[in-house]
């Protein structure tokens, strides 16, 4: 049978457009109305037609609360549904969805505690508050048997949390690697490609708006850290502990252990990485040298990519931008249609999809294994090389390459590069405080950890 648009056989074409006026209504309020909230408000006006004919759903945006006046009136939001109380939002008993945008974790874990008291099923974007205090939201969620939507708070647009949970849910993952901060990857890619200093690669993102004005929570480490924590949490289905998170920032990355590192063919990149042990999980924030045939290694400036290892999957590799007000909004956005759609179905609540059902115990990150980079700076003279190799040997390092360069200079101090086989981060640690203690070795060795495949 050959069918036409506008016949009723034909798939993918409504019978008759008056069929949008079934669609079922669900209000929601929105807590904040910053960047992300503002990508929020645009998403839901310009696209309400699009989302409403892919879902049947009506999103009506009943409430938007914010201290900001003068928000509402850049934004033409109307005032009709402008609010400076919170509470006019949380106590609504119209709204069923909960978009909690501020940031911070302490107004926002109060507010949030208190819509989801109120039986509100909430989406967020809030990944340091995830982070900081998960578990005690989760169980408030469970308690409730309210719905949680948080794809938002880590990669931006990038579906990880929906693919770990939904299209993962028959796979055990052993290992979570990404490039999570689009920032660093940004003043990396900047330092690498464009022979610059950290602090001149900084000073351009800020510029140029992929940087704030206090860079701290991304060049130290700790956004991504706030993300990984997330994503090895549910990946392991159990508590982590961010304080127990070994956190390292890109501070201390010099344009020559660039220059080193691409001769040797290896890319910087700040790394999130989470392990699934025997005895436990470990989970860690740093820099690291990655290999150029490694797919993380082409993720390039304010881009973000976490590769997942999982037993029936393999390793796979999701790329996307990872931060942003739109690609944020995108992701809320399917948060809060996602919810929608159980409000409407009336789909009966699964406690499972919000609980852990492990409790993993977190490895000291001095038990982790993996290969180095080692730069010193030492004394041109015979018998030095000898003396680094003898400690690194003592302390079960094996070296897998060395590079020395060259000086006219006689006695000076050279960079002395070494690449080491897999070693215990424990052993490294002593190795370098003695070879920092050697009168011929000036200064404070470079550590960078080593990642290939």
């Amino acid at each position: 049978m050959v069918t036409t648009p506008g016949d009723p056989g034909c798939v993918g074409f409504p019978e008759d457009s008056s069929k949008e006026n079934a669609m079922k209504n669900v209000k929601i309020g929105i807590l904040g109305i910053g960047t992300v909230g503002a990508g929020v408000y645009e998403l839901l006006e310009k696209h309400k037609k699009v989302i409403g004919k892919k879902s049947g759903i009506d999103i009506e945006i009943k409430k938007i609360a914010d201290k900001a006046a003068e928000r509402r009136k850049l934004l033409n939001i109307p005032a009709s549904i402008f609010t400076p109380d919170a509470d006019d939002v949380i106590s609504d008993p119209d709204i069923r969805i909960v978009v909690q945008l501020i940031g911070g974790t302490t107004v926002s874990r109060e507010l949030m505690l208190k819509a989801i008291s109120h039986k509100k099923n909430i989406v967020t974007a809030n990944k340091a508050l995830l982070a900081e205090h998960g578990v005690e939201i989760f169980k408030a969620v469970v308690k409730e048997e309210v719905e949680f939507g948080y794809e938002a708070s880590v990669g931006g647009g990038i579906p990880i949390i929906k693919t770990i949970r939904e299209s993962l849910v028959g796979n055990q993952i052993d290992k979570v690697i990404g490039i999570v901060n689009g920032t660093t990857n940004f003043i990396l890619t900047k330092m690498m490609r464009e022979d610059l200093s950290f602090d001149e690669a900084l000073k351009i993102a800020q510029e140029l708006g992929f940087a704030e004005a206090d860079p701290y929570l991304d060049v130290s480490g700790w956004d991504a850290c706030h993300k990984i924590t997330i994503l090895s949490s549910l990946a392991f289905n159990t508590p982590v502990d961010m304080s127990k998170v070994f956190v390292e920032g890109i501070e201390g990355i010099h344009m020559k252990d660039i220059q080193y590192a691409d001769e040797l063919g290896f890319v910087p990149k700040l790394l999130a990485i989470a392990e699934r042990h025997d005895n436990g999980v470990l989970v860690r924030v740093h820099p690291s040298l990655v290999s150029k045939e490694n797919p993380l290694a082409a993720v390039s400036w304010e881009d973000n990519a976490i590769m997942l290892y999982s037993d029936f999957l393999g390793k796979s590799m999701y790329y996307g931008k990872g931060a942003g007000a739109k690609p944020t909004a995108s992701a809320v956005v399917g948060d809060i249609t996602d919810i929608a759609l159980k409000i409407t179905s009336k789909t009966e609540y699964n406690k499972n999809r919000y609980s852990f059902y492990q409790d993993l115990q977190q490895k000291d990150f001095e038990t982790s294994r993996t290969k180095f980079y080692f730069r010193f700076s030492a004394l041109d003279r015979p018998g030095i090389l000898s003396k680094i190799a003898g400690i690194l040997g003592k302390n079960n390092i094996s070296i897998a390459s060395v590079i020395q360069k060259e000086t006219e200079e006689e006695f000076e101090h050279v960079p002395l590069v070494i690449l080491t086989h897999e070693a215990l981060e424990a052993d490294t640690r002593r190795a370098v405080k003695e070879i920092d203690g050697l009168s011929e070795v000036e200064g404070k060795s470079i550590k960078i950890r080593v990642i290939e495949g």
